[in-house]
């Protein structure tokens, strides 16, 4: 699996190489961007924009990011819509969502892992288990199985047994 950070030096090299952003600015830049709300790309890219070009920048910069995830969700949209009754189309789909549900299920499996035992690696050992994530997970989970309550909820309810448990 790649890291994030293998990107943020590749793109970090690039932009102080080309002297576009000091790599202090661009520190600065990463850490607003994970604090702000959106995806990161987005927010890097709008907020090196600002920096190089001010508004205009910010644009053309923040266009450009995603631009081409719209040209590319609008060509496979296209395609499916003229491909939508092809049994060989059907089947590819079928096969994409297995194997999102593969990921989905295997990113689930890694934060349970990371949460109770602070590592993700597959060695279970009941000594080093997160006795208190684990007894606020099963937790929220007789609650949510029980009462079925608000997401938000949830989350804060979450919030305050972390607060309260991990100061």
């Amino acid at each position: 699996m790649l890291d994030c950070k293998f990107f943020v030096n590749m793109i970090k090299k690039s932009f102080t190489k080309r002297l576009w952003i000091s790599e202090k600015i661009f520190t600065d830049i990463i850490t607003i961007s994970q604090m702000t709300p959106g995806l990161l790309a987005v927010n890097t890219s709008t907020f090196v924009g600002l920096q190089v070009g001010e508004i205009i920048g910010a644009l053309a910069a923040t266009t450009g990011c995603i631009f081409c995830g719209i040209i590319i969700s609008l060509a496979l949209y296209k395609f499916f819509q003229t491909h939508q009754k092809s049994v060989y189309v059907l089947e590819v789909l079928n096969g994409l969502k297995s194997a999102s549900l593969g990921l989905i299920i295997f990113a689930s499996f890694m934060i349970i892992l990371l949460a109770l035992y602070d590592s993700s690696k597959f060695e279970i050992d009941f000594l080093s288990l997160n006795w208190i994530a684990l007894l606020i997970f099963l937790t929220i989970l007789i609650i949510l199985r029980k009462w079925k309550p608000n997401p938000i909820m949830i989350i804060f309810i979450s919030g305050i047994a972390g607060f309260i448990f991990y100061r």
